[in-house]
């Protein structure tokens, strides 16, 4: 199966040298839409696989593309990768924020762009299988023990720090922002500020040892395990 991914940016130099770099890197069916209007009709006709979504568009921004294709159940699963200039952490965190998998900031490589493109893509293709353990290496998680080890050790977690590493563990490479973080793992209207949800990173980490060298932080943004 050849997957179709639909690109939305309006300078077509970049869609015509992303496509030819994704023609190269195993990637044949490549759609482009120069507006976010064109975007979103092309997405109804053709649902693809994933859509790489700039965020600066004439019309219709890329974050309200985003929004309504979220908000649409026949295209609300499709995963999306958000095309940022660099210095839009605030663009980068509302995408996120709106239901956005991951996002790539220009220019990027197009070996980058393949591989994030296929993680998205794997991890579509695995959603439907219920997980009842995470391993990630030396790491592993059991959701159903509700207990964590690493290296064969029991980690002393607490419920928030098992939530928070459960929770960027089962999405490796994905990036979630601190609001998201606090409401998975305390719930909508917490009155948990930014500050404490990095203290509360800061622990976790430290119990972690060696191991918390997988957990990035994406300064303005949020954190995330890497998909490596």
């Amino acid at each position: 199966m050849n997957p179709k991914i639909l690109m939305i940016e309006d300078d077509a130099s970049i869609c015509d040298m992303t496509k030819m770099n994704l023609n190269m890197n195993g990637f044949q069916h490549v759609y482009c839409a120069s507006d976010g209007e064109e975007g979103l009709a092309l997405a109804a006709q053709l649902v693809p696989d994933l859509i790489l979504l700039d965020v600066m568009l004439p019309g219709i921004d890329g974050l309200t593309v985003c929004r309504n294709l979220k908000n649409n159940p026949a295209l609300a699963d499709i995963p999306i990768i958000m095309l940022t200039a660099k210095g839009e952490e605030n663009d980068i965190v509302l995408g996120l924020e709106m239901g956005a998998d991951d996002y790539v900031t220009k220019p990027y490589s197009s070996k980058v762009l393949a591989a994030r493109i296929a993680a998205r893509l794997r991890k579509k293709s695995a959603g439907g299988k219920a997980m009842q353990t995470i391993m990630l290496g030396a790491l592993a998680i059991d959701l159903t023990a509700y207990s964590a080890t690493l290296g064969g050790q029991p980690l002393m977690l607490t419920a928030d720090e098992f939530k928070t590493l459960a929770l960027l563990a089962a999405n490796p490479g994905k990036v979630f922002t601190r609001n998201q973080i606090i409401r998975e793992v305390k719930g909508d209207n917490y009155p948990v500020t930014a500050r404490a949800i990095d203290m509360h990173m800061v622990n976790l980490r430290r119990k972690l040892g060696d191991w918390a060298d997988h957990i990035e932080t994406i300064r303005g943004v949020g954190y995330r395990i890497s998909g490596e």
